[in-house]
């Protein structure tokens, strides 16, 4: 199940306890302290790794506790250390501090890592407090509190393009055909509910991840459908394909349906807005749609006509696709 939120509660372990110990052995007069000093408490370590793509692991554990260092011992023997524990997060995770309201880190690639909570440090034993004026003393350190946090995860998706349009542009059948994923595809609104990640194998060792977001609708950003849950999956991007339906059943005409989706977007976020955009006319293998697509071009120039369903234009398309979403040093 994808689930892209979660609110965890974390605490590092406590340091153990400084101990208090003297040496008594026969033949050996005066042995002095020799209290161990605590083991330190492990760290709650936050690690994203690309083997994960939802928070769902995370929802039947909302609390994370590391293990506390051991008490110090006698003969100067030192604690044990407590084990670090590993939460592993999907690559894109926000890390925020709830209660301070700050983003702590964005694990934005595969292997970063955050100490979210540092384990408290172990006391001292008394062999330390051992002085020329006090050469019993019995006192030692006790262990320092492990940090403890509540923590929100927000996953944004690592992808290339992100495809946006209304509810039924064809947005699932165009990622099920240019890349091996399979969402779920229907006649009826709403099929995609949660986004789906597709991989085109591209020349040279080239791929590029596309992102399939559920349809939105006018007024998304103001929460109505859907709304603009999702839309933060596609703000990494490089490029954003926007679709449009030029079937007579489409639920918009095209050059409304692509202003609908444009000022949802600019409304959610004009950086969003902003990115390079490759507008796709979509089902062009309906009756009608042709006629539709040549009033659209009058608006929209640059609109390239596929048919998913055929395979009309896919090629053109994915050649596009890697085009666009080429690294800004024109590496293909």
């Amino acid at each position: 199940m994808f689930r892209d939120e979660a609110k965890i509660k974390i605490k590092a372990g406590d340091g153990g306890n400084g101990c208090v110990s003297f040496r008594r052995e026969a033949l050996v007069p005066r042995g002095g302290p020799d209290g161990g000093d605590g083991g330190n408490g492990g760290d709650v370590i936050l690690v994203a790794d690309e083997n994960y793509n939802t928070l769902y692991h995370l929802i039947h554990q909302p609390r994370f506790v590391a293990p506390s260092g051991g008490r110090g011992g006698g003969q100067k023997c030192s604690g044990k250390m407590g084990r670090d524990m590993i939460v592993r997060v999907p690559v894109g995770t926000l890390v925020r501090d709830l209660d301070k309201n700050v983003l702590l880190k964005d694990l934005a690639r595969d292997g970063d890592r955050l100490v979210v909570c540092k384990g408290g440090r172990g006391g001292r034993g008394n062999q330390h407090f051992a002085t020329s004026t006090n050469q019993a003393p019995r006192k030692a350190v006790p262990g320092g509190i492990g940090e403890a946090r509540n923590v929100r995860l927000e996953l944004k998706m690592i992808a290339d393009v992100g495809l946006v349009g209304l509810p039924n542009a064809g947005k699932s059948t165009l990622i099920s055909k240019v890349s091996a994923a399979r969402p779920k595809i229907a006649d009826y609104p709403f099929t995609t509910i949660v986004p789906n990640l597709g991989i085109i194998r591209g020349k040279d060792y080239r791929d590029i991840v596309v992102a399939d977001l559920p349809g939105i609708i006018e007024g998304a950003h103001e929460g109505k459908g859907l709304g603009d849950r999702f839309l933060k999956h596609i703000e990494r991007t490089r490029v954003i394909v926007h679709l449009v339906d030029m079937s007579p059943e489409a639920l918009k005409p095209a050059l409304e349906a692509y202003k609908t989706i444009r000022k949802e977007l600019e409304s959610y976020s004009p950086v969003l807005a902003a990115k390079p955009e490759v507008v796709v006319a979509t089902k062009m293998d309906a009756t009608g749609s042709d006629k539709n697509l040549k009033a659209f071009k009058k608006k929209v120039k640059n609109a390239l006509g596929i048919s998913a369903v055929t395979g009309t234009g896919l090629k053109d398309l994915v050649r596009e696709l890697f085009r666009a979403s080429a690294p800004s040093d024109g590496v293909e």
